[in-house]
């Protein structure tokens, strides 16, 4: 194709209007690899290292010839061993055919978004929300339909109800949330039940971060409306294996066969020393899982801690997870304004807000997931950064 040809604006919609956001956050990786002293807390990368047995049997593996095709929907092991942990987080009681295994969780996600949703279908999400879903679902066809969460990131019932029409086909909920933290009630998800069985909605459950919430697990539907909701969750930031890509989608037979057809021509299913490591992470999930929850939870208490009586600046606590939202509206700047500035003064790469929608516009999202002196230098030069604006001002 010669200069000026025409391309298709699939990528650009897959990429999501949030796309640049992340812009602050490759400089500031570029930076540290020209070995300047930048500290990086925009992505959520946890400063653990993968496991020593996970690793190990990855290697063993691979040293053993597992290197050939696998099946696509995943090894009949692996796949029991997600729907026993499954079982555990939800109750609900599944057998493989319910279970595939994808490459990270935003894959499983957009699968459920082409699988589930069409031309002219509403999918309804809450804000804050994480920037992949508008462009997974509306790659799809459908249209996306934003909720404002209310006080303290909470969900808003009676705006979700307001929001369903007669073209809503589902629902998208992260529980805990990303980037807010916040895990939903017991009493929200029995609203979101009744809702979605009125209105006969598919209730997709991102549960990426489930395991770090309080018990290594959160309220659902999953055991109460089995042929209505379709769980996603992954090895990601449970057991520091952002890089594996290791993830899967639980729901009702027939969708997983959907899903499959669309491995099919995507994916291929993936690699057997993966599925092999991952079938040892599940295997140490109960501690594994218990170790990371005592890790954020002390790195949280560090950073909220080290960023008391910063000037204009207010950070919201999070229920589980390793994400902290920052208002940043004392300072008079945007979140945008803000993550430009703080990098250009000090070094410190955060994410503007104004990708997870509208109402964190002003908020900086901030991963608390590093080594206790790393947190405590970032908030000093934070709270240095704050005190200059407020001089400014």
């Amino acid at each position: 194709m010669g200069q000026g040809a025409a391309y298709s604006g699939l990528v650009e919609r897959v990429a999501g209007d949030g796309a640049d956001a992340w812009d602050t956050h490759y400089e500031a990786l570029a930076a540290r690899a020209r070995g300047e002293d930048v500290v990086i807390l925009s992505v959520g990368d946890p400063d653990i290292d993968t496991p020593a047995p996970i690793v190990d049997r990855a290697i063993e593996a691979l040293r053993g010839g597992d290197t050939h095709y696998a099946p696509l929907a995943g090894r009949d092991p692996l796949r029991a061993a997600i729907a026993a942990l499954h079982h555990s987080r939800t109750g609900q009681k599944v057998g493989i055919e319910s279970v595939i295994f994808l490459s990270g969780a935003q894959n499983a996600l957009f699968a459920a978004s082409l699988c589930l949703a069409g031309a002219g279908d509403e999918v309804i999400s809450c804000e804050p929300m994480y920037p992949t879903y508008p462009a997974t679902i509306e790659v799809a066809g459908a249209r996306l339909v934003r909720v404002a969460a209310g006080a303290d990131f909470r969900l808003d019932l009676e705006a979700l109800e307001a929001a369903i029409t007669p073209r809503t086909c589902a629902l998208f909920l992260a529980t805990p949330n990303n980037p807010s933290g916040v895990i939903a009630s017991e009493r929200d998800m029995s609203v979101i039940g009744e809702l979605a069985r009125r209105h006969s909605l598919w209730v997709v459950a991102d549960e990426v971060y489930a395991g770090l919430a309080p018990g290594g697990r959160v309220p659902g539907l999953a055991a109460s409306l089995p042929e209505q909701v379709v769980t996603i969750s992954s090895l990601s930031k449970s057991h520091a294996m952002t890089g594996w890509r290791a993830g899967w989608m639980v729901g009702p037979p027939a969708l997983i066969d959907h899903v499959e057809s669309l491995v099919l021509c995507m994916l291929f299913g993936l690699p057997g020393f993966i599925q092999e490591a991952a079938l040892t992470a599940l295997g140490i999930a109960s501690e594994t899982e218990a170790a990371t929850r005592a890790y954020c939870a002390s790195r949280r208490d560090i950073f909220i801690e080290g960023l008391a009586g910063a000037r204009g600046l207010r950070s919201h606590v999070p229920d589980a997870g390793m994400f902290t939202l920052v208002d940043v509206r004392g300072t008079g700047l945007t979140g945008r304004e803000f993550v430009r500035q703080l990098f250009a003064a000090e070094r410190v790469s955060v994410l503007d807000g104004a990708m997870f929608g509208a109402a964190t516009r002003c908020y900086v999202r901030i991963c608390f997931g590093a080594e206790p002196a790393t947190l405590r230098e970032a908030c000093t030069r934070i709270q240095r950064f704050a005190a200059t604006l407020a001089q400014r001002n």
